[in-house]
């Protein structure tokens, strides 16, 4: 079974070369990690960036049943773009399997706790929300979520279920390199 792979471009057109290119080297990532659900590349011409060697972006999306895994980068080719990209999510990937073999620590894996992963609802109900998101929280612990929040390549905040405190935290990175918690109680 060979991985289908959604290919989005903004700001360019995706010509042939380059969805070939794409596609051959985005299916192989089924060899690195089994059950991938989907896999999605944004390429993207970013014509207002300040160099001219971040004006072409390559983004790529896996998700599968308990993870998604994001890698970005920026190049003055395209190409050079997609190839650092790729081989960022390859080290993603390796850092998330090690990991996840390793286990919680309690014998069980992270994907036993999952409900699958995160969807996304863009419903502009009123004026003020202009975006909702809904997505499923995995239980795990502090450090688990600074890891997580690493692979996603968030690197403000990550919201997440705390498996120690049976609560809703807020992880966010601060200015001088260090994390902190958000722990929200109820009045």
């Amino acid at each position: 079974m060979t991985l289908e792979v959604d290919i989005y471009g903004r700001n360019m057109d995706i010509t042939e070369p380059i969805e070939e290119y794409v596609d051959k080297k985005v299916s192989k990532l089924d060899r690195y990690i089994r059950n991938i659900d989907q896999a999605r590349v944004d390429l993207a011409y970013a014509k207002s960036a300040r160099s001219a060697a971040d004006r072409h972006v390559a983004q790529i999306t896996i998700t599968g049943k308990g993870y998604i895994l994001r890698a970005e980068e920026r190049a003055d080719d395209i190409f050079a773009a997609f190839d650092a990209a790729l081989s960022k999510m390859q080290r993603r990937i390796e850092r998330y399997k090690g990991k996840r073999y390793r286990g919680r620590g309690d014998g069980i894996s992270v994907s036993d706790f999952s409900a699958g992963p995160e969807t996304i609802d863009e419903e502009d109900e009123t004026p003020v929300i202009a975006r909702r998101k809904k997505f499923f929280i995995t239980p795990m612990d502090e450090l688990e979520a600074i890891e997580q929040m690493s692979l996603l390549g968030h690197d403000e905040f990550f919201v997440f279920f705390n498996a120690n405190s049976n609560a809703i935290n807020i992880l966010y990175k601060r200015r001088d390199g260090s994390y902190g918690l958000i722990e929200p109680e109820v009045n």
